[in-house]
């Protein structure tokens, strides 16, 4: 009897899973597999947090297709390996998967398992889970052909499948085993379809009301925002399953005056920017690590301040609101996108750090880290691009603007709690900060005003040199978003003078 294995990715679910559908559409047996890589979680951009957050959603994964007659084999090793070495022992006859638009190591390990499979004669399917599309030539039609996508059913999952006499469940290891650092993340989101469900059932019905203005906030977003991304980023939940609930509750919510109809609205075009950013590093996967403008190599040293570094990464910067933003993001693996954006473009413009090392950073700080939305945006907030407005967060207003009354600032930052509210996102011009910076809490590592001023004028000045203009109008060509009827996707004429994706994005799920 020939045997099919399904190889499980970024797609932990049994629901919506058309390369679970191939599969047991087949006449020989299903071997579900999920192949733990070492060499994998030894890269840069990977953290334990990540993992405990996977190895619940496979624990999830494996009850439920232990219920279809097909249990999950868990391998830990190297892919082409594994398979080799099943090859050896079963008469495979095909490989089942999603596409996948991971960081380079996977893009690389995907090439090694394509000329695994053309040398032993077996078939590799591949088919979509996402709006990403492969090979794709130009980004006109894009949109159009994301959303049809989105629109169709979503695929039923089989009733049972054939599986391989004997086949038990493979252990699931715990993140030292993998030899990952201490990493506690005590408020970190738990991972699990059920999990995924509860939160958007819990999102559509009550927390999601005031998603489109509460999203802004550090305070409001962590409830109001539906808090899915790390399961749209692991596949416990599929995209298109969750864009079409929200579509029918945005139905149910149509002539209202509540909030909710323009809330789902932003929702669902913050579900569309995941894809169109996606596609970004689809595209040209080279974005991980080089600038998508090259005029932009080399502006900043490719080895940062170590110093500089050290404090952004442990939020202690002397900046309060860029401190309370990253040691939330420490304890939680989560923050929102305002504020994500805002220690990038810190990090990147006043402390002139390169966005591949901060990049690396946050990344592993991330429990929802997608490498398709991450070095898009990276680069973005950086002003790598070279087609996207370059904006250069100021801390001190956005904390006041976004924590007025200072409760997020002073939860993370406990050290500031005698500095009076006028002053504490800008202690050093409080009278008493002689006794409190560089004792209690650190002096600011730069003067904001002076970092900021140097950081426009060094970007900018790229923009003039000769060739700038031809080589960013490839890039809208090849990249940038096209306008649809909707008009969520704007269409750029002029790289330079405007933006590429001309609205403040966010990303908040």
């Amino acid at each position: 009897m020939d045997v099919t294995i399904l190889w499980f990715k970024r797609d932990l679910r049994l629901a919506d899973h058309a390369a679970l559908a191939l599969a047991a559409s087949g006449e020989g047996a299903v071997l579900p597999l999920y192949i733990v890589e070492p060499d994998y979680w030894r890269q840069p951009d990977v953290s334990a947090r990540q993992w405990r957050f996977t190895a619940e959603s496979l624990r999830d994964l494996s009850a439920a297709l232990a219920g279809l007659g097909a249990p999950l084999q868990v391998v830990v090793g190297d892919a082409v390996e594994v398979f080799d070495a099943l090859a050896g022992s079963l008469p495979v006859a095909r490989l089942v998967s999603h596409e996948e638009t991971g960081n380079g190591w996977t893009y690389a390990r995907d090439r090694r398992v394509a000329a695994w499979v053309r040398g032993c004669g077996l078939r590799w399917e591949e088919v979509p889970q996402s709006g990403v599309v492969r090979r794709l030539q130009g980004r006109d039609g894009w949109a159009a052909a994301r959303d049809r996508r989105m629109r169709a059913p979503p695929v039923p999952p089989p009733a049972a499948l054939r599986g391989l006499p004997g086949m038990l469940p493979g252990a699931i290891p715990e993140a030292r085993d993998l030899g990952l650092g201490f990493d506690p993340c005590p408020g970190r989101q738990k991972g699990g379809r059920a999990e995924g469900l509860g939160l958007l059932e819990t999102f559509l019905d009550v927390r999601g009301q005031d998603y489109r203005r509460a999203m802004a906030s550090p305070l409001s977003a962590t409830t109001a925002c539906s808090r899915l991304s790390p399961h749209l980023a692991l596949g416990t939940l599929s995209a298109r399953e969750v864009e079409q609930a929200a579509a029918r509750r945005r139905t149910e919510a149509r002539g209202t005056r509540d909030g909710w109809a323009g809330s789902l609205g932003s929702f669902a075009s913050r579900l569309a920017w995941r894809d169109h950013f996606m596609q970004k590093l689809e595209d040209e996967p080279r974005l991980e690590n080089l600038c998508l403008h090259p005029a932009y190599e080399g502006l900043r040293p490719r080895d940062p301040d170590p110093a500089r570094l050290a404090a952004w990464a442990r939020g202690e910067t002397g900046l309060p609101f860029v401190d309370a933003c990253m040691r939330s993001l420490i304890a939680t693996g989560w923050l929102n996108f305002r504020m994500r954006a805002m220690l990038v473009s810190v990090a990147s413009h006043h402390l002139w750090l390169d966005w591949r090392a901060t990049g690396a950073h946050l990344a592993r700080m991330f429990t929802d880290y997608e490498p398709g939305i991450h070095w898009p945006q990276m680069q973005m907030q950086a002003g790598t691009t070279g087609i996207n407005t370059i904006r250069i967060y100021n801390p001190v207003k956005q904390g006041q603007e976004q924590d007025p009354e200072g409760v997020f600032t002073r939860e993370w930052l406990p050290e500031l709690a005698a500095v009076p509210d006028a002053f504490l996102q800008d202690p050093w011009r409080w009278e008493g900060a002689g006794r409190l910076l560089g004792r209690r809490y650190p002096a600011p590592v730069v003067d904001l005003a002076a970092a900021g001023r140097a950081a426009r004028g060094a970007v900018w000045a790229v923009r003039a040199r000769a060739g700038f203009r031809d080589e960013a109008a490839r890039i809208v060509a090849r990249h940038a978003s096209r306008a649809d009827r909707t008009g969520r996707f704007v269409n750029d004429r002029d790289p330079v003078r405007r933006r590429g994706d001309a609205r403040q994005l966010s990303l908040d799920l």
